[in-house]
């Protein structure tokens, strides 16, 4: 059994780091330092491997405003970042990379603009480009988790791989910031059905949870994405890096 990557995550809207519960961002959350720069510095310091950055107001609202806060991220860290949040047409990935992020994972565009949407898998590869499957109550949701769209993880998972996806970044909205334990059945189950590789994210409120992704890892889930209970302290970052030491991203 490999090890599985830990990655954190830092949210942003307004220029702020925030804490997002069930997918909704709240803003002033002192607790966890208004500065994502200082943020990533904080994660790269603690020995993490890759970051992971959701922009909100690009999500949103289509907005660019924290772009210049997100360069410079990447050219703070000395590792990848994969970036989130508002990717809508080819230019969007381009500006992505252009910022400095090593893979963009797109969301909404996958699924109102598939024609699109292949272009970029064609364009960048599946290397650099990751779908999201948001979910609620087994029902994938679109537009900043706002929308749903009456399709099952399980189905769009397979669709996703037909246009070409290698990778999937699977969220149970339910569980998200609410520090009550994974669904790693969802995670499981479409990995399984897909064989693709996935990166599980949400729920993850401790060690003991984190092992519970990590026991899943056979069937394809090679990383995990975890935010508040990082940034609470719910367990010793160091040890929690040493779990990631393979270091994998691809």
């Amino acid at each position: 059994m490999q090890k599985i990557l830990v990655i954190p995550s830092i949210d942003i809207k307004e220029g702020k780091t925030v804490r997002v519960v069930q997918g909704i961002p709240e803003l002033e959350c002192s607790d966890y330092g208004n500065d994502p720069i200082e943020m990533a510095m904080i994660w790269r310091t603690e020995n993490a491997k890759c970051l992971h950055i959701v922009d909100f107001d690009a999500s949103w609202y289509h907005s660019h405003a924290n772009s210049s806060i997100i360069k410079e991220i990447c050219s703070s860290v000395i590792i990848p970042v994969q970036l989130a949040g508002g990717i809508r047409t080819v230019k969007d990935v381009e500006e992505a990379f252009e910022l400095g992020a090593t893979r963009v994972i797109i969301g909404t565009m996958a699924f109102e603009n598939p024609a699109e949407f292949n272009k970029i898998v064609d364009e960048f590869g599946s290397k650099k480009i990751s779908a999201a499957i948001d979910v609620i109550d087994d029902e994938v949701v679109v537009s900043g988790r706002k929308k749903r769209i009456g399709i099952s993880a399980l189905d769009y998972s397979m669709k996703l791989k037909e246009m070409g996806i290698e990778r999937l970044i699977v969220t149970d909205i339910t569980t998200n910031g609410m520090l009550a334990g994974p669904n790693i059945d969802l995670s499981k189950k479409i990995a399984q059905a897909s064989n693709i590789k996935i990166t599980h994210s949400g729920g993850v409120s401790g060690y003991n949870d984190l092992m519970k992704v990590q026991n899943i890892e056979p069937f394809g889930i090679d990383s995990v994405i975890i935010g508040r209970a990082l940034y609470e302290n719910k367990f010793s970052c160091q040890k929690i890096w040493r779990v990631a030491e393979s270091g994998i991203f691809n």
